[in-house]
């Protein structure tokens, strides 16, 4: 067996009100100057309101910053870490989605003057400490809580990673009750974000491809696929709710570790060009690059099949990885994610500007399980349009 290594963070709180109780959880690790990384809806809504009551009545001081939009720009990322160096903050919490947590944690990071943003894009390039970090998921779909990865929008529209092991939080709250009133086209979207994460992570040509992601992303997939449809019909139903959330974790924990591929990388420039939401981004791409990929690494996902799908059929590799991808086709049709390129305002021209801004993404095209170049990348984007 091949040596590997698996991080992810330290420590976890799971179960539903968790949230309300964050300052017996926190014991004071957070210093009592905390800035808190969040959206404008999550706080006009009241989300906040418990997890704040909790560290305001341990007698920390608490500044709130609201202004995270999805696929969070470099200025908002600038504008939290400035306001949390005036105000002086002593750790940092991320409370949302995936945008708010990983804005947080480049505020946690970006507190030393010394570090600019530029410096540290790319893999293993942030060497100072940073302020305490503790990050609180509202959506079940990013994983962001259990990664190491911070994903940002520069000025061209380019998604750009940061990588680094310092970018785990020093814990995670998981609270079912806060993802409660997500809106089904959001919970859909988010599900299958986080499934795609699993498949990915388990298929990933990346060295560090290892037993620990590959058991945990089947696990995974079988908390996300069984619930997805019943959050989607009925968002109050908390047991279906924490089975995603945990799916999620533990399919962010796969990925973290066995890093995703080709489906991320062609989603990528759908969002940063076009604005679909990074869910629905992996949703319209996902059975196109799995069609591609089958050709040539049709058993790795009959694996999944045996593993994670066994009531979908049997047969030869090649059979399974076919029914694979007609199995997760209708359950995107199931849960209404099945819209095409054309559908979406997105141009014919537009997919060899989007098959060239997909090969920016070397970073994760170097861990799909079949090479792929731009003239197949057009040819995908082309088969979704």
């Amino acid at each position: 067996m091949e040596s590997f290594t698996f991080n992810t963070t330290p420590s976890i709180f799971f179960g539903a009100g968790k949230a309300a109780q964050f300052a017996d959880i926190d014991k004071g690790q957070l210093g009592n100057r905390i800035i808190f990384i969040t959206d404008s809806s999550l706080a006009r809504i009241g989300l906040l309101d418990a997890t704040l009551d909790s560290l305001r009545q341990r007698g920390a001081q608490v500044q709130v910053f609201d202004r995270v939009v999805a696929d969070p720009p470099v200025a908002a990322v600038l504008d939290a870490a400035a306001q949390a160096r005036t105000f002086g903050a002593t750790g940092v919490v991320g409370f949302g989605g995936g945008s708010s947590m990983d804005v947080a944690k480049l505020v946690a990071v970006l507190q030393d003057d010394a570090i600019k943003i530029d410096d540290i894009y790319g893999i293993d390039r942030i060497h100072a400490p940073r302020l305490p970090l503790a990050l609180v998921p509202t959506t079940a779909g990013t994983g962001s809580e259990v990664t190491p990865i911070s994903i940002v929008t520069a000025g061209d529209g380019e998604k750009k990673g940061i990588v680094s092991s310092r970018l785990l939080p020093d814990f995670a709250v998981l609270d079912s009750r806060l993802t409660v009133g997500l809106p089904a086209a959001v919970t859909a979207a988010s599900g299958v974000d986080a499934m795609v994460h699993a498949i990915e992570a388990y298929a990933s040509r990346n060295a560090n491809n290892n037993p620990i992601s590959r058991g945990i992303a089947i696990q995974a997939l079988k908390l996300l696929d069984g619930n997805i449809r019943r959050v989607v019909e009925c968002g109050s139903d908390e047991n279906a709710r924490s089975a995603m959330l945990l799916g999620s974790m533990l399919a962010g924990q796969a990925f973290a570790n066995s890093p995703v591929a080709a489906v991320h990388a062609l989603a990528y420039p759908l969002g940063g060009i076009y604005g679909l939401s990074h869910g629905l981004s992996n949703a319209l791409m996902l059975p196109h690059v799995l069609r591609f990929n089958i050709e040539t690494h049709a058993d790795v996902y009959a694996e999944i099949v045996s593993q994670a799908y066994p009531e979908i059929g049997t047969g030869s590799a090649a059979d399974r990885a076919e029914k694979l991808i007609t199995y997760l086709t209708g359950l995107l049709e199931s849960i209404q994610l099945t819209a095409r390129l054309r559908d979406l305002d997105i141009p014919y021209s537009a997919c060899a500007e989007l098959a060239a801004a997909a090969m920016k993404q070397s970073r994760l095209l170097v861990n799909n399980p079949r090479a792929l170049e731009e003239s197949d990348a057009l040819k995908i984007y082309l088969a979704a349009w």
